[in-house]
């Protein structure tokens, strides 16, 4: 053997191995996490809710009261969100690598909208702004991320040829060569927010998932799918409105018509005495009681502490962060497997016709356009409560997105025009090119689905948005805070894993408009 097939082999074998031991090690995982997990279902009458649900897909009820209202709060929230976070995202990105930047940035978007929303909705209540700043906190700090990421890719040749200030040359340069990627990601992330401002619904603002939730709990399944088929409408449709003039006009319109701005009885001083109570709240019991109490010494205040946080981790935390990783571990396998299944179905060296590839990709799109929010929902409703309708409902979404992503990229590369048969073309030819770029944008993924099995927990799925639903019903918001901790604690965990398999795999850089 020459010494050049030595080394293409070798640079062959570092490149493969790392990326099935990594395959091999999930697989394990998820098998190793079968015992764990609830598989038994309820004992309901599955059959007859979802005859229901047929007969309301095919005689869908458009004629719903306030319909126009909640579809324009949906819009209006997300379009404000966007615009907000992603100027204040740019700014943050020019700073990012600053010390603490970058860890405060993860702790932000750490947190769910949702969480945010029940934070806010203690200051501002139901609200226009509580509705703005719920999808705005979270989406700053992940376009400062992604921002500082799309200028660190960009060539700077040109920045260091011209002279000048830093700003000018930035202008000039760099911010031309980055700006379809920016405004690529831009419109992804307004999709995405479309998607939230739909979940804020189902904790009282008054957007489409207001109603949404309102239908679906007394099975008014004509009205739930007139509104889910409004809402894929919405999504599908953004091809064709979703541009920088009719962006413009509509912020203007949202602007004019729904201020991000508090109830009118509120005023500015009762908002700063709701921050402050905010504050009080969720301060520790024993360090709020030794405010008030001033017999309690320095000595004693540790062990208090302990005697309240300890109750919460045994019976909370832990069992919670065990179901939320259960969970995510099983809704990624599925989202894996999903994605590796329907890629095809957008592949144009798998379907040669195009017709069934626009097929393909109204199906995918559809099903990515459904917040895993309603997906549990309605699988809840079926199944009974378990793990089960979260693992489907998370596995469904991120299935679906991800084999766009991936059949995407598949239709980029160039193959063999001699191979004998589609199955042939499929396991010898696209897997082993697409395979590293798959795991890349899987793994980046993974840190989105453990972030969204919290939210879940609001539906009754015991993960760790279960208690801490459980503790703002109870006004116990102490408790909720710490519980809120621990969840934003798990997801910058998780996307350090991430982080760590990516480099660890060597595998080709995503897209970011993966994340």
């Amino acid at each position: 053997m020459s010494h050049e097939s030595r080394c293409k082999k070798s640079r062959f074998q570092t490149s493969v191995k790392p990326m099935w031991q990594s395959s091999i090690f999930f697989v394990l995982l998820s098998l190793l996490c079968i015992p764990f997990i609830d598989l038994e279902l309820a004992h309901t009458s599955p059959l007859i809710e979802l005859r229901k649900m047929f007969d309301g897909l095919l005689h869908p009820n458009f004629i719903i009261d306030g319909v126009i209202d909640a579809l324009l709060h949906t819009v209006f929230f997300a379009i404000q969100a966007v615009v907000l976070s992603s100027l204040v995202g740019f700014c943050i990105a020019q700073v990012y690598r600053l010390p603490g930047i970058r860890a405060l940035m993860a702790f932000l978007r750490s947190i769910h909208e949702l969480f945010w929303a029940l934070i806010l909705i203690q200051i501002f209540g139901l609200s226009s702004l509580t509705g703005m700043l719920a999808l705005a906190i979270p989406f700053s700090a992940t376009f400062a991320r992604v921002f500082a990421e799309i200028q660190q890719e960009t060539s700077k040749e040109a920045y260091h040829q011209l002279k000048g200030k830093h700003l000018s040359r930035f202008i000039y340069t760099t911010l031309p060569l980055a700006w379809p990627r920016i405004s690529s990601y831009c419109k992804y992330r307004f999709e995405c927010a479309l998607r939230a401002s739909v979940v804020l619904g189902f904790i009282g603002l008054p957007t489409i998932g207001y109603q949404l939730d309102s239908y679906l709990k007394i099975g008014r399944y004509a009205e739930v799918a007139a509104l889910i088929f409004i809402f894929i409408g919405l999504v599908l449709s953004m091809r064709f409105w979703a541009n920088r003039f009719t962006m413009i006009i509509l912020f203007t319109f949202s602007i004019i018509l729904l201020p991000p701005t508090t109830p009118p009885e509120s005023t500015s001083e009762d908002n700063v005495e709701m921050a402050y109570q905010l504050l009080n709240d969720i301060t520790p019991t024993p360090i709020r009681n030794r405010s008030q109490n001033e017999i309690i010494s320095d000595t004693q205040l540790p062990s208090l502490l302990w005697d309240w946080f300890s109750p919460v981790l045994e019976s909370q935390i832990l069992p919670g962060v065990g179901y939320s990783l259960l969970l995510g571990q099983f809704a990624f396998a599925l989202s894996a497997f999903l994605t590796l299944l329907w890629f095809p179905l957008i592949s144009k060296h798998l379907i040669k016709r195009r017709i069934y590839r626009n097929i393909g990709h109204f199906v995918l799109t559809t099903i990515r356009c459904i917040p895993e929010f309603l997906l549990a929902f309605i699988a809840l409703i079926l199944l009974g409560p378990s793990l089960i309708p979260g693992i489907i409902a998370l596995g469904l979404h991120n299935g679906a997105l991800l084999a766009h992503l991936v059949g995407q990229y598949s239709n980029e590369l160039k193959l063999r025009s001699d191979t004998s048969t589609a199955t042939n073309l499929y396991f010898f030819e696209l897997i082993p090119r697409i395979y590293g770029q798959f795991l890349a944008f899987t793994l980046y993924r993974g840190e989105t689905i453990l972030r969204e099995t919290a939210i879940l927990g609001i539906l009754g799925i015991p993960t760790l948005g279960f208690f801490i639903d459980s503790a703002f019903e109870e006004f116990r918001l102490d408790r909720a805070f710490i519980l809120i901790l621990a969840s934003a604690f798990l997801n910058i965990f998780a996307e350090q894993v991430s982080t760590l398999c990516r480099k660890h795999i060597h595998a080709y850089k995503p897209s970011l408009i993966s994340r």
